[in-house]
């Protein structure tokens, strides 16, 4: 089953703080990794502890990005979507969103 991607507002913000190459990466890595299987967990994506930002984290790199995925109702057939609700980068212990640091 293939998962429609859609990316919360906020998210254009956080992407002006990636380089045009980092940003390219990202589509890339979102458009692969979360279209198919996005609620199997892997090396490079994980379901994180109950926090205020999101419950799934896809890492690529340095870079994060942070999502959840909901069955939306529609009028012919219900369609799961991933929602890309933050993207940042980690720096050592420091996660940075939108050019601020971020406690999750």
């Amino acid at each position: 089953m293939l998962y429609e991607i859609r990316f919360a507002q906020c998210v254009r913000d956080h992407m002006k703080f990636l380089t045009a190459a980092e940003s390219s990466v990202w589509l890339d890595a979102i458009g692969e990794q979360l279209v198919h299987a996005p609620l199997v967990e892997t090396r490079n994506r994980k379901p994180l502890r109950p926090n205020p930002l999101a419950p799934w984290e896809l890492r690529v790199g340095a870079m994060r990005a942070f999502y959840e995925v909901l069955r939306e109702p529609k009028v012919e057939a219900p369609a799961d979507v991933v929602y890309v609700l933050a993207v940042g980068k980690k720096e050592r212990n420091l996660l940075w969103i939108a050019g601020k640091v971020v406690k999750i």
